[in-house]
């Protein structure tokens, strides 16, 4: 009897339903999508995601020379020259002197640091990130426009010009991943990394809501 063995994508999505549903909870991102904070609030995150997305697309270099991890490397889905111009527009010129580091996110950007060089762990953090941006940070976005006046500037992050649309993009990104081939070890470890990836997002989350009570 053939048994179907579920794709890389398949358990990514599976592995992390749980501690997906617990970053969305965190209450600092709640009464942000609620607009029940301030545009400051928004303008801290996207300092938090500047350190985060630099040393995921460090990692991204470095999976340019792998031959397995330069299918996951899209130029589209860069996304620190967007972040910088956010926070130029948010915070003004000297925007690299107003911003504050987290200590939570020292710690995600050290972690991804650490393992990026890894395909399964990139494969992972990549996932986590990239994907939700193309999805639920879609409706991140339209509740930033609704309830602190943002439009374009301020919100580059959350639009990537190269996807004209995600969906088949998206597709594209899971064949990607499921074509790996990663052996049920390393496939393993993209979950588990996937989880802990999740993990490390949901402490910045909670650094931000003592912050922006």
């Amino acid at each position: 009897m053939v048994t179907d063995v579920p794709t890389l994508s398949a358990r990514l999505r599976e592995g992390t339903r749980a501690e997906h549903a617990e970053a969305e909870s965190e209450g600092f991102v709640e009464r942000l999508l609620a607009g029940r904070l301030d545009v400051a609030a928004y303008a801290d995150l996207a300092a938090q995601q500047l350190v985060v997305y630099r040393a995921l697309e460090e990692a991204s270099g470095r999976m340019r020379l792998d031959a397995r991890g330069r299918t996951l490397v899209f130029d589209a889905l860069t996304r620190v020259p967007a972040i910088e111009r956010d926070l130029a527009h948010l915070y003004g010129p000297g925007w690299r002197d107003a911003v504050v580091t987290r200590p939570a996110t020292e710690v995600y950007a050290a972690r991804l640091r650490d393992v990026g060089g890894d395909l399964a762990c990139y494969a992972a953090h990549a996932y986590t990130r990239y994907l939700g941006d193309l999805s639920g940070g879609q409706v991140v976005k339209r509740m930033l426009e609704r309830h602190y006046g943002l439009d374009g500037a301020g919100l580059e992050f959350y639009t990537f010009a190269g996807i004209p649309k995600a969906k088949p993009f998206k597709d594209t990104y899971r064949e990607r991943l499921d074509g790996l081939a990663l052996s049920g070890p390393e496939t393993d470890a993209a979950v588990a990394e996937a989880q802990r990836a999740f993990r490390l997002n949901r402490a910045v989350f909670a650094e931000l809501g003592t912050a922006h009570p």
